[in-house]
């Protein structure tokens, strides 16, 4: 059986993608059946993140083509429009105090 990146939203966990579509250090968009958008990422010792897609910045959905990093340890997406950071485990925006995106818990399963 194939490993499958899972979302737990509504109190289930449901399954968004194939662990095959996640590449370390890159982002990956997923549509949720409510219409939502997710930027879905993986790190290089596969702990898995999920996050909106939208930057509250400019209201795109492209968080999930944004350049990650760490800062003190800390995972984060860097919005590819107007370089803000945010945090992929809490997501606080490390440039702004007042902002936040959604985080979804995530998980590898088979």
């Amino acid at each position: 059986m194939r490993e499958t990146l899972q979302l737990h939203l509504g109190g289930a966990w449901f399954p968004v993608c194939f662990r095959s579509a996640l590449i370390a250090g890159r982002g990956v968009a997923a549509l949720l059946p409510d219409g939502r958008q997710i930027a879905l990422f993986m790190d290089r010792a596969g702990r898995t993140y999920a996050i909106d897609n939208r930057d509250p910045y400019s209201g795109a959905q492209v968080l999930s083509r944004g350049l990650t990093g760490t800062q003190e340890g800390r995972a984060f997406v860097a919005s590819p429009l107007l370089k803000q950071r945010f945090d992929l485990e809490t997501g606080h925006c490390l440039d702004d105090d007042s902002v936040t995106v959604t985080v979804y818990p995530s998980r590898i399963a088979s």
